[in-house]
């Protein structure tokens, strides 16, 4: 039977992949270099828009991040409606919250200002106005939308989830503690930009984990199936300037050329992984953000080594080209993919990010399992399909990491 599921699953993959290329994916046209967020509000009024909603945080709201993005939208005449209220992991409730604040004001586009969970919160709000009569729960899921959004224009502050150049918006029921995403080509913001003085001010843990999660981007994009050659090309362009500039960033948050090719590096990883999608690291991953409130950073950045040493000889080659790309050295596919793995750990540790996840309890194991496979079958063209089995033995390796490569044929 699971032999079956498996060919089914490649099937749908392989027929997806095919149908993905008649998609509508654009690319986000770009504002970048410092001090370019002063330049949006200018850039939003000669599109034809005279009222946004601005979806952020609260922390970003009270430490005044913002104060630049308010005084040029004053300066270009332009009128906002200011949401602070977007969660760590966008719920529901938040999401719905600001649907309300954009339709009583009868806004005309949103501004996504912050992390992913902000960019997460208006792409899912946007949704809603979409389609005014479906549930968030109802849109769950891909191809639910299918409707002209209002305009989103977004604006990163780490780099990182590499949101403001993908499809999907990741949703939080705190009901059932159960994380899923909302994915259409319709999301994809149609404007991002990327100032790296708006990073400046981040915390060293937030840079590195973020940063880390830029990675796991780029490298599911780049080891799964399927993936068309420009994903690819985005995907070695953004390993390589995480691999030079990432620890850097983490060691002087006040390097703008570092800051700069990082938001570069989350852009390029996050256009890979809308069309080559992602893998079993996010699909694990999920499941401690729903269940504990893992920072997704931080859960991408410690899963990913364990998840490519669990593919085994499946992943030798694609990583062992990333190897060749960072100048990782080695005598053959697999001492190189091995190598490169390794590095993966090193810069963990270099930046003080955990070996392992200590909150995980043995009775949520199969509820982990079950989400993980849920939502990576049949969808995620990963390179080896996973059954219960192999998804309890990582989970249980990220509990008490051991040294030894563990593999699946």
């Amino acid at each position: 039977m699971w032999t079956l599921k498996k060919a089914w699953y490649r099937t749908f993959q392989f027929v997806f992949n095919i149908c993905e290329v008649f998609l509508p994916q654009h690319s986000p046209e770009l504002l970048t270099g410092a001090g370019s967020i002063k330049k949006l509000p200018a850039f939003i009024k000669s599109k034809g828009i005279d009222k946004v909603l601005i979806v952020t945080d609260t922390v970003l709201s009270k430490i005044g991040l913002l104060n630049s993005l308010f005084a040029a939208c004053d300066e270009a005449k332009l009128s906002y409606v200011l949401y602070d209220g977007a969660e760590v992991n966008p719920s529901i409730e938040c999401i719905e919250k600001a649907y309300k604040a954009y339709c009583d004001n009868k806004c005309q586009g949103f501004i996504a200002f912050g992390g992913g969970s902000s960019m997460d919160c208006a792409k899912a709000a946007a949704a809603r106005v979409a389609r005014p009569k479906r549930s968030v729960a109802q849109l769950g899921g891909t191809l639910k939308v299918l409707k002209k959004v209002p305009t989103l224009f977004a604006v990163p502050t780490t780099a990182g989830t590499g949101s403001e150049a993908t499809l999907a918006a990741v949703v939080t029921d705190y009901s059932t503690h159960h994380k899923y995403a909302i994915q259409d080509p319709v999301l994809l913001p149609r404007f991002a930009v990327l100032d790296p003085e708006l990073t400046v001010g981040l915390p060293p843990h937030v840079t590195s984990t973020t940063g880390m999660d830029a990675l796991t981007h780029s490298v599911e994009a780049y080891t799964n199936k399927f993936a068309p050659k420009y994903t690819r090309i985005l995907a070695e362009k953004s390993t390589k300037l995480i691999f030079e500039n990432l620890e850097k960033a983490y060691a002087d948050g006040k390097n703008l050329e570092a800051r700069s090719n990082m938001l570069l590096a989350s852009f390029y990883g996050g256009r890979a992984f809308s069309r080559a999608c992602v893998g079993n690291v996010h699909a694990i991953a999920h499941t401690l953000g729903g269940l504990y409130g893992t920072p997704h950073g931080l859960a991408n950045a410690i899963i990913l080594p364990y998840v490519m040493e669990d593919f085994g000889p499946a992943v030798y080659k694609p990583l062992a080209c990333l190897a060749d790309i960072v100048g990782i050295k080695g005598n053959d596919d697999g001492e190189k993919a091995r190598a490169f793995i390794a590095a993966i750990h090193q810069m963990n540790k270099n930046m003080n990010i955990p070996a392992q996840i200590d909150v995980i309890k043995d009775k949520d194991v199969p509820q982990m399992v079950e989400w993980a496979m849920k939502e990576a079958n049949p969808i995620y063209p990963v390179p080896v399909i996973w059954d219960e089995e192999q998804f309890t033995k990582t989970i249980n390796r990220l509990r008490n990491p051991v040294t030894e490569e563990a593999t699946i044929s």
